[in-house]
């Protein structure tokens, strides 16, 4: 396979077929826990997209100054360097989503969808198909913190865009169901971030069950031995 190939199966990987949330169930922590809106999901899992792309980038590059016996630690100081610079930014430009996102911007430094790229992809390959993947793998999780905020806040509160107001002042959270719409607190709670993620999970490998299924009926339709002529 070409290198272009190599990088695009590894955007396919990170996207859909090897998804962290999905596929590997990988970073519960923030996927329940951060959730509860779409903004606040959205900006930590784009957090973890810069830091998995930086961290894999510098471990693929430094990979063969590193011992194997410390490489572990060695990784773990990569990342926990990046993350400490990625909270100072937020701390100085994005103040109010820093407050709200709290502690889990630090503890992206032990998110194992990090580590586990950095270990299994970025020390066995060349600095280019490691940044590829690290962004594949980050923004695979974006769409599913984004896609579970959404339905958390809509089904929770009636609205979408939460907090945007962190970000961009001049603009506000929209009102789906109007002023009257009670809430359902489930929904804002982690057992309903349990039960819409199990959900997702579910559509997920439906989804690929249907399509493993017709790949399959199209592989006996094509190997089929062709009638006799009457």
């Amino acid at each position: 396979m070409s290198e272009r190939g190599h990088l695009w199966e590894s955007v396919r990987n990170g996207l859909w077929r090897q998804n962290p949330g999905l596929a590997q169930i990988l970073g519960l922590c923030p996927i329940l826990v951060v959730s509860t809106s779409m903004v606040n999901a959205t900006s930590l899992g784009l957090a973890t997209v810069m830091v998995m792309a930086v961290s894999n980038l510098a471990v693929s590059g430094l990979r063969r100054w590193i011992a194997y016996e410390i490489r572990i630690p060695v990784f773990i100081l990569i990342i926990a360097a990046l993350v400490t610079v990625l909270d100072l930014v937020f701390q100085a430009y994005l103040h109010s989503l820093s407050l709200a996102l709290g502690i889990f911007i630090p503890l992206i430094t032990t998110n194992c969808i990090v580590l586990a790229r950095a270990e299994a992809y970025a020390a066995k390959n060349g600095v280019l198909a490691s940044t590829v993947d690290g962004i594949a793998m980050g923004l695979g999780l974006v769409w599913v913190l984004a896609l579970l905020g959404a339905l958390r806040e809509l089904i929770g509160n009636g609205t979408l865009f939460s907090g945007i107001e962190m970000i961009f002042p001049s603009l506000t959270s929209i009102s789906i169901f109007g002023d009257d719409y009670p809430g359902f607190l489930l929904a804002c709670l982690p057992p309903g971030a349990f039960f819409i993620l199990g959900g997702l999970i579910a559509g997920f490998n439906a989804i690929n069950a249907h399509r493993a299924a017709r790949a399959n009926s199209r592989q006996d339709t094509e190997h089929a031995p062709a009638l006799p002529a009457v």
